[in-house]
């Protein structure tokens, strides 16, 4: 899987690609959700966290070795 990682490093390592991580990082890992929100806000709001975090798990992996 290290080529892709590495793919993953270089798309996102561009000032563009910094801005629009940085934006799903704000829409999904750090927004915060009501003590109103139904389990399936829950799960779609998990899911969508668990997909940036993977994107910058891939990036992280390629730039530490």
């Amino acid at each position: 899987m290290q080529e892709i990682e590495k793919q993953y490093a270089r798309a996102f390592q561009t000032p563009s690609g910094k801005a629009v991580l940085q934006h799903m990082r704000k829409i999904t890992i750090e927004r915060t959700l009501g003590p109103n929100a139904t389990d399936a806000e829950l799960r779609w709001a998990e899911a969508n966290r668990a997909f940036v975090h993977q994107i910058e798990m891939m990036i992280a992996r390629a730039t530490n070795g």
